[in-house]
Formats: C-alpha cells, sequence, structure tokens
C-alpha cells in the first residue's frame, strides 16, 4: 500500500494542522477552507496524484460519504475527511439527492443539472417547492470510518436562476427566512446556515476533542 507522510496528523508547535478532504472538487475545498479558517490548511485529491478515484456507489449521502473516506484513507496516514451532499426536493420525491452532481447525466455542468430541477419543477406553486440542502461529513483512517456529521438547511425553490453566487444548485434555493437564493446571499450570510457549515460545525468539536 503506498503510503506518504501524513497529511492530517497533529502539528508541530510551528504547523497548521492539515486535513486531507477526499475530493477533486475545488469549489468544496475552497468552501471548507473558508468554513474552517486560517488555523488549518486543507487540501485534496488533486494534490495527491497517487490517490485513486472512489466511485460512490451508495444510495445514502452517508454510505457515500463513507466509502469515500475510507477509500482513500487506506492510501495515507492519518484521517480522511470526505463530504457527500446535494439538494432534495420534495414535489420531485427528493431527488436529485445523491445524483446531484450528476442528475443531468454523465460529464454535466451545474448549469444544466439547475435547468433539469427547474424543468422538472415548472409550474409548481411556491407552497409546494420545499426543498433542502444536506451534507453528511465522514472521518476516516486506515479505511475505517471514525464518525459522520449531518447538516441540512432548508428553503423553497426559485421558479428561476438569481445570482451568480456560490456553485450547484445555490441560485435556485431560497433558506427559510430569505427572500434571495444563495446565489444571491453573501458568502458570510450562506456560511453562517448552510448544510456544510452545519456539519462542519460537529465536525471541529469532534477534532478538537481528540486533543
Amino acid at each position: 500500500m503506498e503510503t506518504e507522510n501524513n497529511p492530517s496528523a497533529k502539528p508541530s508547535q510551528h504547523e497548521k494542522p492539515e486535513i486531507l478532504l477526499a475530493t477533486r472538487n475545488k469549489h468544496k475545498t475552497r468552501e471548507i477552507q473558508t468554513m474552517l479558517g486560517e488555523g488549518v490548511l486543507v487540501t485534496d485529491a488533486t494534490q495527491h496524484e497517487h490517490l485513486p478515484e472512489i466511485e460512490e456507489t451508495g444510495t445514502t449521502f452517508e454510505e457515500n460519504s463513507k466509502l469515500k473516506a475510507e477509500g482513500i484513507s487506506l492510501h495515507v496516514s492519518g484521517i480522511v475527511l470526505a463530504d457527500d451532499s446535494g439538494l432534495e426536493v420534495d414535489a420531485l420525491g427528493k431527488e436529485p439527492g445523491v445524483y446531484s452532481a450528476r442528475y443531468a447525466g454523465p460529464g454535466c455542468t451545474d448549469e444544466e443539472n439547475t435547468a433539469l430541477v427547474l424543468k422538472r419543477m415548472k409550474g409548481f406553486p411556491d407552497e409546494v417547492r420545499t426543498a433542502r440542502f444536506r451534507c453528511v461529513l465522514a472521518v476516516a483512517e486506515n479505511g475505517v470510518t471514525l464518525a459522520t456529521f449531518d447538516g441540512t438547511v432548508e428553503g423553497i425553490l426559485a421558479h428561476e436562476v438569481r445570482g451568480v453566487g456560490g456553485f450547484g444548485y445555490d441560485p435556485i434555493f431560497m433558506p427559510i427566512g430569505y427572500k434571495e437564493s444563495f446565489g444571491e446571499l453573501s458568502s458570510e450570510i450562506k456560511h453562517s446556515m448552510s448544510h456544510r457549515s452545519r456539519a462542519l460545525a460537529q465536525f471541529r468539536e469532534w477534532w478538537a476533542s481528540r486533543g
């Protein structure tokens, strides 16, 4: 088994702790780095060329996050953090769900995924446009999951793309209590309530408890 220097080991006095994300999605890496702050260095699979692609064959966010965390942790020392997240639309039977990143087909773009959701929700009134973003984080070491963390944020779907901020389905999701989408709201507001920030808050408590 190929092993590299511990990417998530506890640091020496003058080094930042490093957390390796089991992802090649740079949007997620940047967002998690921002949420965790400057006291931690977040790296991902794009910076470790020998790491394999992990097939997401699970039927739930938890299953997929565990698959990714466990699979990557077999190739490095220290802990690995994986994120599986997406949009659940009640009127679509909680689709796109675990298929959020590939809802419009293999190799599709965020814009194509968003357009397909809007097409399938065309004509639905606001009262049945309820949806949520869900994020499950898994932490693994040596192929074994150590903990999972689940965060959600409730909202409704806009009738059209609104704003250019964020990524994924952000421009069509309006969190409860706001008339703006995540694509229109500032990153500070989004990060104060998002599904990922809520899961990361639980992770931070777990990480701190390890001493």
